[in-house]
């Protein structure tokens, strides 16, 4: 079995949750890593040593599911805004044999703000995290990723493309 690391990426709010949980109900043989999860701390604080944690933690998880004979796909999902952290959570699974799919949801600042503030009314989200995630937007159109524009397509024609992408 060819192991298949996915990783998709993108800014605050643009749907990666979504599209990742249809697409680990989609895909057998799958497993599904939101990197958000390493970072439920209450109180939430970024500092150096919770960064290293949380990264350790990640690499420690995806290397366990990569290993795993039952797994053919792993699926991670994080605001990976920077090459660098692509290398944090690879660089240490290098050892092992797996094809890696990066994957970076984008859309309009029109549907992102559409989105955010539908997260805003529902409690999901904060205001505040509207104009960092349209500041971030930017970052991802020039990262090494594959690009899927998520602005006029559904969650399920997300999944599709993806699929299409690693089979």
């Amino acid at each position: 079995m060819n192991k298949k690391l996915i990783i998709i990426n993108g800014t605050m709010g643009i749907g990666k949750t979504t599209t990742c949980r249809e697409l680990n109900n989609k895909l057998n043989n799958s497993v599904w890593l939101d990197g958000d999860w390493c970072w439920m701390m209450n109180p939430f604080i970024v500092n150096e040593e919770n960064k290293t944690m949380v990264q350790k933690n990640i690499t420690y998880l995806l290397r366990n599911f990569l290993v795993n004979s039952s797994i053919e796909f792993v699926i991670f999902d994080w605001v990976i805004h920077m090459e660098d952290i692509f290398d944090l959570i690879l660089k240490p699974l290098r050892d092992l044999n797996f094809e890696v799919f990066k994957i970076t949801l984008i859309c309009t600042e029109d549907a992102l703000k559409k989105r955010i503030l539908k997260d805003v009314e529902l409690n999901q989200r904060d205001e505040g995290s509207l104009n960092i995630s349209l500041e971030r937007l930017e970052l991802y159109k020039n990262m090494d990723t594959i690009k899927i524009d998520t602005t006029d397509i559904t969650i399920l024609e997300t999944v599709d493309r993806i699929i299409e992408l690693v089979r």
